[in-house]
């Protein structure tokens, strides 16, 4: 897997033709990785079309493995200049222009050389995903080898247009943001409760951002956030529409860390910053951005298209309050809130020329920025914690150790925190009855009584933790 805007670095991928083994896997089942070259993986894709056409036994690959290689095939397939291609499994190819560094003179080569490739209505692309530096090719190897691909992708290299001269169509997209919104807090309060009482951004991600920027109180946050005017770079950042955004002035650019470990839970829309980028939420779900508020939705299913915001939009945050968004977000899915869009087009002359002009205050925020980064890591130093650091394990425990007689224990499956203890002592629950509510790698787990019983005793508290196997509740059978 190649880099979709996704957060995961893959260091193997499975072969397309194999994925049909993976479709089948049951909990418990063993999964090994043997290593196979490109052209097998491509000849195995042929004996699984001809299978599949003929009604006939795959081939030799199919009862076992396609043929090992001795020794891995190189990761770069071809480097020039300052672009690489990268093999990206045997159907995806991933282009990097430029230096990893935050450059928008790269987004907009990336989006040219898009550009100019669907142009060539090459038969075999399936899918063509931009990233900030990066463009991901999707394509059907059967009809598409690998290297013309990367021949046709040279020759539009080649023929590049100046950046100059490049000018793009954006729009200015004034979006309500309740600032530091009660859903966030609850997000931050859960994360505390479940995950990390003790981490640096809490309880207060904005205060973070503001200690971390050099800045001198949480208002200089604020205006930053609602004077900047964040480009999105990005669509789909790991799900629904959700945009990748920097801001076009360097001096609105507040960097943060992510979560460590991530939150288990966000709220539909929050909007946070991670890195020196900005995102808005487009579901419910993980996340490790640091919070500065919830705007409205990002994804409409019933719409057309259902996502909000395209590439190169202007995202400008306007305040409300928490009611207001509530408000705000009840009509907005119905059409009964429209946005206020105002079209202009994007001149990368005119930007680049501004870039030169505020250089100076430009390069003397990053400064204060980065002294103050700095001595943020050293105060997390000084605490003793730079760093998270896992629980210890705790021992196994043996399956009936102090139950007594006529009694069963409630275990936890896993190692988590207790999110909600749902039963007291000496309430009679039903089999299947839920008695605790357990949060582990980022998913709510229940745990249910085994029989109908009377609760004896409950053994964890709510915001505990509890190791895999641990008693949570001991259980009258029966009474």
């Amino acid at each position: 897997d190649g880099p979709s805007l996704g957060g995961f670095v893959c260091p193997v991928v499975i072969a397309h033709a194999e994925l049909w083994k993976i479709g089948q896997l049951c909990p418990g089942d063993a999964v090994r990785f043997i290593r196979i070259p490109e052209t097998e993986a491509r000849r195995m894709e042929m004996d699984l079309d001809n299978a599949i056409s003929t009604f006939s036994l795959p081939g030799r690959g199919w009862r076992a493995f396609g043929a090992p290689s001795k020794k891995p095939e190189p990761a770069i397939l071809r480097q020039n200049g300052g672009t690489v291609y990268r093999a990206s499994g045997d159907r995806y190819l991933l282009i990097e222009l430029g230096p990893n560094t935050l450059d928008l003179n790269l987004r907009f080569r990336v989006h040219e050389l898009e550009k100019m490739l669907r142009q060539q209505h090459l038969r075999g692309i399936i899918d063509i995903t931009p990233g900030i530096r990066s463009l991901q090719v999707h394509y059907d190897s059967r009809i598409l080898r690998r290297e013309k691909l990367i021949a046709c992708l040279e020759a539009c290299e080649q023929s590049l247009p100046d950046l100059d001269d490049i000018t793009l169509p954006t729009r200015i997209v004034n979006l309500p943001l309740s600032w530091d919104d009660p859903a966030t807090q609850l997000a931050i309060r859960k994360y505390m409760q479940s995950v990390r009482p003790d981490a640096p951004w809490c309880p207060s991600n904005i205060e973070f951002i503001r200690r971390i920027n050099g800045l001198g109180s949480i208002d200089e946050v604020r205006e930053i956030v609602f004077d900047a005017s964040y480009l999105v770079l990005g669509l789909g950042d790991v799900y629904l529409g959700a945009p990748v955004a920097t801001p076009l002035d360097p001096q609105h650019r507040l960097v943060t860390t992510k979560y460590n470990p991530a939150r288990t839970w966000t709220a539909e829309n929050s909007v946070g910053i991670g890195g020196a980028y900005l995102c808005v939420y487009g579901m419910e779900g993980p996340g490790g951005y640091q919070f500065v508020g919830r705007t409205v939705q990002m994804w409409n299913t019933y719409g057309e298209p259902p996502w909000l915001l395209r590439f190169f939009d202007q995202i400008r945050f306007f305040p409300v309050s928490a009611t207001e968004l509530l408000e705000i977000r009840d009509a907005f899915p119905h059409g009964k809130y429209e946005l206020n869009i105002e079209p202009r087009d994007f001149k990368l002359r005119d930007y680049r020329k501004f870039l030169q002009q505020t250089a100076g205050e430009a390069a003397k925020f990053k400064k204060q920025q980065q002294a103050a980064f700095l001595a943020e890591r050293d105060r997390w130093a000084a605490a003793g914690q730079p760093e998270f650091l896992e629980l210890p394990p705790e021992a196994p425990v043996a399956a009936n150790a102090g139950i007594p007689d006529g009694c069963e224990a409630v275990r936890s499956p896993m190692t988590a925190s207790v999110w909600q203890v749902a039963v007291e002592p000496g309430q009679r629950v039903g089999a299947g009855e839920r008695i605790v509510v357990l949060e582990a790698m980022k998913m709510e787990f229940v745990v249910t009584a085994p029989a109908e019983g009377i609760v004896e005793v409950v053994h964890c508290a709510r915001g505990s933790m509890v190791a895999a196997g641990q008693n949570l509740a001991t259980l009258r059978v029966g009474s």
